[in-house]
């Protein structure tokens, strides 16, 4: 390969960052994983972007929900995180949270500006999501604020729908409380 005349032959070539920054990333998206919430904060203080990535597009915000951290979610969208950033598979923080049955994440990310009917790209809401697992007190804190019961995924299928697919008995129970509209 030929020398570039106008670079400094010191300069090494670099593609990405070096492993100080690869290190200090790692323990960044650890700490959001682990929900320190007083750790990141001091970051986010510092600088620290906090709409920050991992290579599989999972923010901080979807990593600390994922793992059930309300603190570190708090702070993070305090600091003006984005509380809809959607990882590579189009997943939301709130659908991961209702996932895995974490109603105070749920809770915290609706009240920073969540978007209750945001859905993935296949229609999927956190409701249908909580639907499915039988997350009662999720199911029920998305529909007060706002979830509709009768949205549709992609397949067609509804929350309800859902629900008794996945022989989730006590979240089709409580939308039975919903009836279908007619002609549904």
């Amino acid at each position: 390969m030929q020398q570039d005349p106008n670079q400094n032959p010191r300069e090494t070539e670099r593609e990405g960052p070096d492993e100080e920054t690869i290190a200090f990333a790692n323990e960044v998206f650890n700490a959001a994983r682990r929900g320190d919430a007083a750790l990141l904060g001091a970051w986010l203080d510092k600088g620290l972007p906090p709409n920050l990535r991992n290579d599989k597009g999972d923010s901080l915000v979807m990593l600390a929900s994922y793992h059930g951290h309300a603190d570190a979610v708090r702070v993070l969208l305090e600091h003006n995180a984005d509380p809809e950033m959607r990882n590579d598979n189009g997943q939301t923080p709130i659908a991961g949270a209702a996932f895995k049955g974490f109603i105070d994440v749920v809770q915290t990310l609706l009240d920073h500006g969540a978007d209750v009917e945001g859905a993935s790209p296949d229609g999927r809401t956190a409701l249908m999501i909580a639907a499915m697992f039988n997350r009662v007190e999720i199911l029920d804190l998305l529909i007060a604020r706002g979830a509709n019961p009768d949205a549709r995924d992609q397949g067609g299928s509804s929350a309800r729908e859902a629900a008794a697919k996945m022989g989730a008995s006590d979240t089709a129970a409580r939308l039975a409380d919903h009836p279908a509209p007619r002609g549904a």
